[in-house]
Parts: C-alpha cells; structure tokens; sequence
C-alpha cells in the first residue's frame, strides 16, 4: 500500500495538544520534513523549549494516530524526532517612541557654560514654535531647576496605561525633568555609579514626555557612565560640543566629538557652539573684546571638519537671565536672544540634513 504526506497530516490533526486544546497541525507543531520510505514513515514534532513535559506524550499519541488512521503496518516507533524552536524574545519598545529628534549637548570640561547654552536653546526653539523638552542628565550637579526659577517644583506621578508616569515641570514652552526636583538643593549629591545611571533611566523611560520635536539632554561635563547609560538607552539623533575659544577648553572638546565618533558609540556630531566667544558690554553693543582669545572655535571646527554652528557672546543679561531664572533668549530682540534664535535655526537645518542623510542611530550595545 502507498502512503502519502497528507494521509499522515490527516492523522496527526487528530492528536490534540491537552494543554493548548487544538489539534498539533493548527498548532503548527508538525515540521514540513515528513519522509516516507516504504513502510516507514519518520517526521519532526516542534516544541519551544527540549525539556518540554509533553513531548513523551505527544510522541506516543502521534504514533498511536498514524498507526489507526493510516496503517497498523506503518514502521512509525522511534521515528518521531524532536526540534526545538525557541520563542522568538518580544521586540523591545522604543525608548521615546513620541520624541522625533533627541539632541545630547555635551562639553569636554566644566565651566564652559553647556547648561547656559542647552537652556536657552531650548526656549529659543519653543519660540520658533517646536515641542521641547529638556533632560537634565547632570546628576551631581543639575542646574536647569535654577535656570528656569522652578527649583520648588515637585512632579507629580499620573498613573498612564497602568504605569506610573513622571509630568515634567513645564515653562517657557519647555517640559523639563531633572533629578535637582527630587532632592533638597542644600544636600550634596553623593550616589555611587548605578545609583546615577538607574536615576537617569527612570527620568528618561518613567518621563510622560508626549510627543516633541526635540528633547535635549544636557549631559554632564567630561566623558563618564552617564554618557554610556543614555546611549544604550535612547536613539540619540546627534550631538552638540559646547567649548569656548580658550586652548584648554579646545582641547577637551576634542575628546568629546572624539567619543560621539567612536566606532563603539557612533551618534553624529551636529557641530560646536562656542560660548564666550566676546564680550559686549551694554552700553557699546557694537564692541567685540575677545577676553578669551578669538576663532578658537571656528579654527577646530575646521580641524575636525563639523560645523560651527553658532558664537554666543558674553553679555551681562546672560548671567542675570541665569540667576533669575528668566532665560536670556526669552527676548529675542536683544544680542543674546538673537544669538540662541539663530544657533535654534542652524541646529535644525543640521538635523534636517542628517535626518535626510543618515538612518536613526540605533541604540549602543557595548559588549564586553
């Protein structure tokens, strides 16, 4: 008598899975492998795991179904092999999956004035009209709370989809969230490693952040954990270097583009700003005085070949703005406000063209 592979498959739809309550077949249990060889018939059931407790009995109900709806005759005993097929692992949700550009503003020292620019930027880009909102990934040391005059804010937890969500602090059209709303602003901020890393976690994945056009995430000074922590994180569109024209502050911008461009990291660097590039003083708005020496920042810009994207002028209003908590780019009528509206426009043009250029960065994996 001839057998065919349908003939077995009508068999085997009668063996039901009793823990799942459908037949093997629908179930799609039985591998597209049957063999058929005289009498001998052979085929592999698919289970997602080798220690499987139902594989002996299901290798027993198979060859029991063979026997009866095909042919007592049929050589089916020890035939029967096992595959397993692990469960594919659930695609992770992307971190921020509403925020279209995420933007790290980085420096290589401390002093340059990187929360300065990061703040007032963002206002200048709410003004021009994007959703913005603002990280303040600085732990040990975050300022955008007095930046922005918000330091008694507390956020509140709203309980979203079943998960307790963070509201950001809002002003000036900016959503905010920083570990400086958490803590007493007397207390020094003594955390070991992972205490900041996870900290910054939970701001970034826990934040109720709704859809924006830019988050910017204003990172600590230097290279450190924080830095890796955000980039195996989040998809971070590009980077911006804050430096001033002074030898010493050049040359640890360099080691920050240096590592947004390693090979390990790989987040492009949009361009350097460069705060402090002169200083005017109110009553002679048309004077320069280069008190920190002058093209320092255009020059390596042009060395390590990225844009410098703006020069933002020491003026007295930028440091009364700061301690306020009045962003100076709130009045865009004044030399500084002018500044930050075109470093917010040459930041977009640079992000629309990498955007255009380049694929999403994808998310770091450092393997050890």
């Amino acid at each position: 008598m001839a057998y065919y592979p349908n003939l077995v498959i009508d068999a085997l739809k009668h063996v039901v899975h009793p823990g799942k309550g459908k037949d093997i077949v629908s179930l799609g249990m039985v591998e597209d492998d049957i063999r058929i060889d005289g009498q001998r018939i052979s085929f592999s059931l698919i289970f997602e795991r080798a220690n499987d407790p139902m594989i002996s009995s299901l290798k027993n109900a198979c060859a029991k179904a063979i026997k009866t709806y095909v042919g007592e005759d049929v050589q089916i005993d020890g035939n029967i092999y096992i595959k397993v097929t692990p469960k594919a692992k659930p695609k992770e949700e992307k971190a921020l999956p509403q925020v279209k550009n995420i933007i790290a503003v980085a420096s290589g020292k401390g002093g340059v004035g990187k929360s300065t620019v990061t703040s007032n930027l963002a206002v200048a880009l709410a003004q021009a009209g994007y959703s913005v909102g603002l990280l303040d990934a600085d732990i040990f040391g975050p300022s955008v709370p007095i930046m922005f005059h918000t330091e008694d804010a507390r956020p509140v937890l709203e309980k979203i989809d079943g998960k307790d969500r963070i509201i950001p602090v809002e002003k000036y059209g900016v959503k905010m969230l920083s570990i400086g709303y958490f803590v007493d602003p007397a207390d020094a901020l003594i955390w070991r490693g992972a205490m900041a890393t996870n900290a910054i976690k939970q701001l970034v994945n826990d934040g109720n952040w709704g859809e924006l056009d830019y988050l910017l995430i204003d990172l600590p000074p230097g290279t450190s954990d924080i830095h890796l922590t955000l980039v195996q994180t989040v998809s971070i569109s590009g980077a911006l270097i804050v430096t001033t024209p002074q030898s010493v502050a050049l040359a640890d911008a360099i080691k920050g583009v240096s590592m947004f461009n390693s090979k390990n990291i790989k987040v492009p660097v949009l361009g350097l700003v460069e705060n402090m590039a002169w200083f005017t003083p109110a009553e002679l708005p048309e004077n320069k005085y280069y008190i920190f020496g002058k093209d320092g920042g255009k020059e390596l810009a042009a060395k390590l070949e990225v844009p410098l994207l703006g020069e933002i002028p020491i003026v007295q209003s930028i440091r009364e703005g700061g301690d306020k908590g009045e962003p100076a780019a709130l009045n865009q009528n004044s030399i500084i406000g002018m500044a930050f509206a075109e470093l917010a426009t040459k930041v977009v043009e640079q992000l629309n063209e990498r955007n255009l250029a380049m694929p999403a960065t994808k998310i770091v994996e450092i393997k050890k």
